[in-house]
């Protein structure tokens, strides 16, 4: 999975209209109400303001607006694309001018999707994308005298990060988050550490 890291920008003329396609990093709604109305706002005499979406790790919000282009022509073939290179936390706007001649739905979900995939090359050419790993948050109780040892095993562990240490009557609990492809072998790491004890994952 792959997320942007700074905005790129791809445009191309088709049959006289002009196809303008931005990736924008988005982690949420508001970035990305507030991103389309910047670009309806500079971009007031385009025709469409078409867009595609997808949020979280593991994806969790996605969507797509054809914004007056025929039904699926526009939005859904965008959001293929941002799927078919697993992207995250991104909006893609394609802006529109019409010029005139008509381009019918095939010719438009081609255009659309030309527009998002060469915005994603031109982003790949730059080096605009970062790896993103889903992670999984887990806890660790263990007695007082051994609040040591859940740090041992997380040395052993460089992606994982360490959320909160609390002590609460006679326990000492660890919380921390690390990507899900290491969560079975720090489990059978801490089982083998602590003979025989257990993480308590969240999700």
């Amino acid at each position: 999975m792959e997320r942007l890291k700074d905005f790129v920008s791809f445009k191309f003329r088709e049959k006289a209209s002009v196809f303008l396609t931005e990736l924008h990093w988005a982690p949420n709604g508001d970035a990305r109400s507030l991103l389309l109305a910047a670009a309806r706002k500079r971009d007031y005499d385009a025709t469409h303001h078409c867009s595609a979406w997808r949020e979280g790790v593991p994806v969790s919000v996605f969507g797509s607006d054809d914004d007056g282009e025929p039904s699926g022509t526009a939005g859904a073939p965008m959001l293929k694309v941002l799927e078919g290179h697993d992207i995250t936390d991104t909006l893609a706007i394609c802006v529109r001018w019409y010029g005139g001649t008509k381009l019918g739905t095939g010719g438009l979900v081609r255009a659309y999707t030309e527009g998002v995939q060469g915005a994603v090359a031109e982003g790949q050419r730059l080096g605009l994308f970062e790896e993103v790993r889903e992670t999984v948050r887990g806890i660790i109780e263990v007695p007082i005298e051994m609040a040591h040892t859940p740090f041992a095993i997380m040395n052993w562990f460089k992606n994982a990060e360490i959320l909160d240490q609390e002590f609460e009557g006679d326990a000492f609990r660890l919380s921390f988050r690390l990507p899900t492809d290491e969560r079975q072998e720090l489990e059978d790491a801490w089982r083998e550490r602590s003979r025989g004890g257990h993480v308590d994952w969240k999700g």
